[in-house]
């Protein structure tokens, strides 16, 4: 497929790849069957079955399909993806599953959406950059849509997956399980009921990136394997040519494509922080970063092809309500927070959270899992309080009843949109390596004005 570097062929549309989500080319681009056929979450009869299409199957998009086949009120009715083998062996195992040959399988998601008028719901299982534009275009056929985290490629696009999600109305739900999770809950009663006292400051650490960072743009321009189309898995981003260095999995590193450590392990902890603090827009986020080795930081200008080795970045809150204001601290590639005298000597897990409040510390798993007040002899002498939150019905389960008119999933686009927004300002503020200050009700970068341009 041929290109000039400027315009991508999506579809029978030639498109700007800079003009995807603005003007006329979105209009064109997304307004594929009339308004009168669009539906909001009722449309779906309680018992009938919810058809679902699968866009983007490789590894984790695989995993998440069979997660659904489990699912008796699900009927997957369509897969697609950019790679043959990966669209032939989805295929097959829907058909193995359901004794049948139904399952219709594509390459480009545009012509799934409008040729199966059948489909209910999708899942979004693509790379971080083209998120976005697969669930919009979803949204805008009044399809309920499950998106893998992170939720978008950029701040901007957090704010409009959350309004179009509040304007058609449509059931959405983030990959991110664990905020149905007991633990979830169980954190936000000891915090709530005042097991630690007001909490001032939260440490999350990852052992992420796994994949290469604070690299160069490669220069070799190996053929494209057979099967793969290149133009349509770049999808929105810039023009390059392809090279292995870009996927599979690996694309989370580049800035084109990815989000780092931070967007791809970041949504699962900071899901829990918001909710347990109660947080809603930061004040400023702060960055400093190792392009090398995790203890040779530099001044020097950022790489502008992948995201830096290791990551320090810090986010402030103020006040909500009876809580004091916050301090938020993400440490990645090796990085760790000081070692605390709580531990009594222990070494911190590979990845973790702390919470440290007036009266004491809870140390968990990343994402909450596995809460205990530390010191030990506080966990032994705990009362616990009552269990006062409801209980999930399960992270899937959820979105499937709001597909069907139910409540909303609790990782629903609107809630997660927030998260996302404060979540990726960490990125911005990794390109200049200082202090932004962040208006979230007006969505601006007030200081260092040269920012606001990465919001998008």
């Amino acid at each position: 497929m041929k290109t000039d570097g400027k315009a991508a062929k999506f579809g029978s549309t030639n498109i700007s790849r800079r003009s995807l989500l603005t003007g006329a080319a979105a209009a064109a681009a997304f307004t594929i069957v009339p308004s009168r056929v669009l539906a909001g979450p009722g449309k779906i009869a309680p018992n009938n079955k919810i058809n679902l299409g699968c866009i983007g199957l490789g590894d984790q998009g695989t995993r998440d399909m069979k997660r659904f086949l489990t699912q008796k009120q699900v009927r997957v009715v369509a897969v697609c993806d950019v790679d043959t083998g990966n669209r032939k062996k989805a295929k097959q195992i829907v058909d193995e599953k359901y004794g049948s040959s139904d399952c219709a399988a594509y390459n480009n998601f545009r012509e799934m959406l409008s040729t199966r008028k059948d489909i209910d719901a999708v899942l979004v299982i693509t790379p971080d950059h083209s998120h976005t534009l697969v669930s919009l275009a979803a949204m805008r056929m009044g399809k309920h849509v499950y998106c893998q985290k992170p939720l978008t490629h950029t701040v901007f696009e957090a704010k409009t997956l959350a309004q179009a999600a509040r304007k058609y109305k449509v059931a959405t739900q983030l990959g991110t399980g664990n905020q149905a999770s007991e633990d979830s809950r169980l954190l936000r009663e000891w915090i709530w009921a005042g097991a630690i006292g007001p909490v001032r400051e939260v440490h999350n650490w990852s052992n992420r990136p796994i994949w290469p960072q604070g690299i160069d743009r490669p220069k070799e321009t190996p053929p494209v394997p057979a099967g793969l189309d290149w133009d349509l898995w770049l999808g929105p981003a810039p023009y390059r040519p392809y090279h292995p260095a870009y996927l599979p999995l690996v694309w989370r590193g580049w800035l084109d494509f990815g989000t780092s450590a931070l967007g791809d392990m970041g949504c699962y902890s900071f899901d829990t922080i918001f909710r347990v603090l109660k947080l809603k827009y930061p004040t400023s986020v702060e960055a400093h970063a190792s392009d090398f080795a995790p203890k040779m930081w530099t001044q020097l200008k950022p790489n502008t092809e992948t995201y830096p080795r290791a990551s320090f970045i810090r986010w402030a809150f103020g006040a909500r309500g009876d809580m004091p204001p916050v301090k938020l601290y993400w440490y990645d590639g090796g990085l760790k927070p000081f070692e605390t005298d709580e531990l009594e000597g222990r070494q911190l897990q590979r990845e973790g959270l702390i919470f440290v409040g007036d009266k004491g510390k809870i140390l968990c798993g990343f994402s909450g899992q596995g809460p205990r007040l530390i010191p030990e002899s506080k966990m032994r002498s705990f009362k616990r309080p009552p269990k006062t939150l409801p209980r999930s019905i399960g992270h899937h389960e959820e979105w499937l009843s709001a597909c069907k008119g139910g409540e909303p999933g609790g990782a629903n686009f609107e809630y997660s949109g927030l998260v996302t927004q404060a979540l990726l300002l960490g990125n911005v503020a990794l390109r200049f390596r200082r202090k932004l200050l962040w208006d979230g009700p007006n969505f601006k970068i007030t200081n260092v004005p040269e920012a606001n341009k990465y919001l998008h």
